[in-house]
């Protein structure tokens, strides 16, 4: 995730050229008699999903009223592991009991976080020592920790190689680490800021997100080498990344003008959308049964869309509570999890589920 909001303000900094561009268009059009006007994120306000967002339950958590970073869940054991970032925490928690198991302490700064169950390892960026920490998922203990880079943030896992991959996003390069040595065995220079990383099954590349450079990259994990860098027409600094890879779609989310891109995979790198979502979207989360896509957003707004074949639309937009950007889906249950740093002055993880209208 991003560094803080000290930078957002250098990050839309890019506005300007925008700007400037958009008055040459419009120039250009009503020197042609005709005046078209594109600008998805001023588009008519969406559906406010009051009603259909039903609260089950808000469990106290421990650390303070702090932010929290990405959420990674363990289905088959139940548990989802959340890293509580200000309070350089991973806290534990039992989906099917709806209780905290513990709270590992001491891994600075903790961004990232992935459990990888056929490894029964959970794998914490700790922003602040430059490390990824190594935790096992049984006993709950830190193992060792691992160079990261400079900003070790977003994490992805190659099953094929057991490898690790890290978006250093200061660094700008993605770090890999091969998991049965706990040895980094690579960096690959980005060329801009890494913004979050993701494992694609089908096409078996890793994909990273070069937020300075408005790019999609993609990595062959055999040879460490970049494959190619695919320009994201319609987006200001894509920071957050998901790939659906049974549609062979990728889901990126643009925090300098806050919209959702949808990327055909299969077709060229394909922009097929461009769609507006709450302010500063965040952390992306998929329902595979309904077919939802949750967009959480840094001003406590969730975005939710419906995918259909490689159609997207937009089913509405919800005000949570401030700082709501991290979130986490059960496909089972199709609850959604929360992590939200002040309610009433203490952090609790909210438990929903969306109902469909």
């Amino acid at each position: 995730m991003r560094k803080g909001t000290e930078d957002r303000t250098k990050r839309f900094g890019l506005s300007r050229r925008g700007v400037l561009v958009g008055g040459l268009l419009l120039v250009m059009f009503l020197l042609m008699g005709s005046v078209v006007v594109w600008r998805p994120w001023q588009a008519k306000p969406a559906k406010d999903l009051a009603g259909q967002i039903r609260v089950i339950a808000d469990i106290p958590l421990s650390g303070g009223a702090s932010r929290f970073d990405y959420q990674s869940l363990d289905a088959h054991r139940g548990l989802l592991f959340i890293a509580h970032l200000a309070a350089s925490t991973v806290s534990v928690f039992d989906t099917k009991a709806r209780k905290v198991l513990a709270d590992i302490p001491a891994i600075p700064g903790v961004h990232g976080v992935l459990v990888v169950p056929e490894l029964g390892r959970v794998y914490a960026s700790a922003t602040d020592a430059n490390q990824v920490a190594v935790i096992d998922e049984h006993t709950l203990h830190v193992l060792t920790t691992i160079p990261g880079g400079v900003y070790p943030d977003g994490l992805a896992y190659d099953p094929a190689l057991h490898h690790l991959f890290v978006s250093d996003e200061t660094g700008q390069t993605e770090t890999v680490i091969d998991t049965q040595t706990n040895q980094r065995i690579a960096t690959i220079p980005l060329g801009g800021e890494a913004g979050n990383t993701q494992y694609d099954p089908i096409s078996e590349r890793i994909f990273v997100d070069v937020q300075t450079q408005n790019q999609l990259v993609a990595i062959d994990p055999a040879t460490n080498q970049i494959l190619a860098k695919y320009a994201l027409s319609g987006c200001q600094h894509d920071h957050s990344l998901l790939i659906e890879g049974s549609v062979r779609l990728a889901f990126v989310t643009c925090d300098g003008n806050n919209v959702l891109l949808v990327v055909d995979l299969a077709h060229a790198m394909q922009v097929l959308s461009v769609q507006p979502v709450g302010e500063t979207p965040d952390v992306l989360a998929f329902e595979q049964d309904r077919r939802l896509l949750y967009v959480a957003c840094e001003s406590g707004v969730v975005s939710v869309f419906q995918e259909q074949g490689h159609k997207v639309r937009k089913v509405g937009d919800q005000f949570v509570a401030l700082e709501a950007h991290s979130i986490a889906v059960d496909q089972q249950t199709h609850q959604v999890y929360l992590p939200l740093e002040d309610v009433g002055g203490k952090p609790v993880l909210r438990i929903a589920v969306l109902s469909l209208a």
